[in-house]
């Protein structure tokens, strides 16, 4: 646990409705669907299991860069992001977060997909809790992850905006 940090936030505007970016001097630690006024008590939440003391700060001008590129990735003009991330989990999280982050844009995955590439086929449930778990939604594209059987399943964010984000991806990928 860290002894004291300032979270730094911002909020967007984007085509699946606002969103509430959040980051430590080190990097991005949390992209959540919602205004800061929706999020507010579960960042808080998350920030308590990780700092002893916490501080936010409205800082627009750290998140600059970052709004331009979702900007640009909701434009069909991006699809990878460039910035540097501040991870907060157990390894086993990091591992799973790091495989979605391996999932090319305009695919999918399944969570036994996923389990396999980490090298721990019987652990598909535990993959299913540590993408629910994903603080990243876009930049590590848990959106990408679906049931085996091909099905929309799980996201956070709800259905409806995994489904437009994989539209929007299978569009791009289509018209490359």
């Amino acid at each position: 646990m860290t002894k004291g940090s300032f979270l730094y936030y911002d909020e967007m505007d984007s085509p699946i409705g606002p969103l509430t970016l959040l980051a430590t001097e080190k990097g991005l630690c949390r992209i959540d669907h919602g205004s800061l006024r929706d999020v507010e008590s579960r960042q808080t939440t998350w920030a308590r299991k990780y700092f002893l003391h916490i501080e936010y700060v409205h800082a627009p001008a750290q998140f600059k860069q970052l709004k331009q590129q979702l900007d640009e990735y909701f434009s069909n003009k991006r699809d990878r992001f460039e910035v540097q991330l501040d991870l907060y989990g157990t390894p086993f999280q990091q591992k799973v977060w790091k495989a979605l982050a391996d999932i090319p844009f305009g695919e999918t995955r399944s969570y036994k997909d996923i389990a396999l590439a980490i090298q721990a086929p019987k652990a598909v449930r535990a993959i299913g809790g540590a993408v629910n778990k994903n603080p990243l939604s876009i930049i590590l594209p848990c959106h990408r992850v679906i049931g085996s059987n091909g099905a929309l399943v799980g996201y956070a964010g709800g259905l409806e905006r995994k489904e437009h984000l994989l539209d929007l991806e299978h569009r791009k990928a289509v018209s490359s």
